[in-house]
C-alpha cells in the first residue's frame, strides 16, 4: 500500500497589526528618551536632609544634596563631573508658609574647612571643563541665582549642553507649600576632601513683603556623618 504524501505545514509568523507596530516604537522611543534625558530626582521636604537649616519663623528650610559618590551620579548624570573635578550639590528649598518666596536675588557660597570660598560654576565654565579648555580666573565671592543660559559652546555635545541646563537650579521663586530644586556645580579641583568642615551659604532669599531672610548656614559634615538614603 503507498504510503501518503508527507504534508508539510508551515507556520509563518504573525504579522504585527499597524496598532501593535506603533505600541512598540512608541515603547522603544520612551526607552531611548528615559536614558537619554535628564531626569531631576525626586526632592523631599529640605529638612528631612541631613544637611540643612530652616528659618522656624518664616517657615522656609534650605537642603544641600551632595552627589559625590558614583554610586548617586551615575543613575543621574551622563556627564562625568567628578572626573571633571565639578562637584554637583543639590541644592533643596522648602517653603511652608502661606506666600511665596523670592530668589532672584540668592547668593550661594561653598566655604572649604581651610576657609576656600567657591562660588557655584557658571554654564559656560562647566561647558570649558568638559570640554577640557582653560575656565575663567578669579571668581566672585558669591554667585547669583539663577543663572542666565550661555550659547553652546562647540566642544561640548548636544546631550551634554541639554543635562547642564535641565539639572541646573533654575527656580525664581518658590511657592507657599512648595518645593523646588536643582543642581550646583562647584570647581574643587586641587582641593582634598572639599565636604569635610565645608559650609553651604545662601543669602538673598526674600519673603513675600520683600524683606531678606536671615542667611542660611549648611554644614555639610552633617551630610558626610549621615548620608541619606537614596
Amino acid at each position: 500500500m503507498k504510503a501518503p504524501d508527507r504534508v508539510i505545514i508551515r507556520i509563518m509568523p504573525k504579522r504585527l497589526t499597524p496598532i501593535a507596530t506603533l505600541a512598540v516604537a512608541i515603547l522603544c522611543c520612551q526607552q531611548l528618551t528615559a536614558k537619554d534625558t535628564f531626569v531631576m530626582p525626586r526632592a523631599a521636604d529640605a529638612k528631612t536632609y541631613p544637611a540643612h537649616d530652616a528659618n522656624g519663623q518664616e517657615k522656609v528650610a534650605v537642603a544641600a544634596d551632595p552627589y559625590d559618590r558614583a554610586s548617586k551620579t551615575q543613575p543621574v548624570f551622563r556627564i562625568k563631573y567628578r572626573e571633571e573635578d565639578l562637584l554637583p550639590v543639590m541644592l533643596v528649598i522648602t517653603n511652608d508658609s502661606g506666600q511665596p518666596v523670592a530668589l532672584t536675588d540668592m547668593q550661594v557660597e561653598l566655604v572649604t574647612a581651610r576657609r576656600v570660598r567657591l562660588s557655584p560654576a557658571t554654564e559656560d565654565d562647566i561647558y570649558r571643563r568638559i570640554a577640557h579648555q582653560p575656565m575663567k580666573g578669579d571668581q566672585p565671592s558669591a554667585s547669583p541665582l539663577p543663572f542666565p543660559r550661555k550659547k553652546v559652546h562647540a566642544s561640548v555635545r548636544k546631550e551634554e549642553a541639554e543635562e547642564v541646563q535641565d539639572s541646573r537650579f533654575a527656580a525664581k521663586a518658590v511657592e507657599a507649600h512648595a518645593t523646588r530644586a536643582g543642581f550646583l556645580f562647584f570647581d574643587v579641583e586641587g582641593i582634598d576632601n572639599p565636604l569635610a568642615g565645608a559650609h553651604l551659604y545662601i543669602s538673598g532669599v526674600r519673603n513675600g513683603k520683600g524683606e531678606e531672610l536671615i542667611f542660611f548656614d549648611i554644614p555639610l559634615d552633617s551630610y558626610l556623618q549621615q548620608p541619606p538614603a537614596r
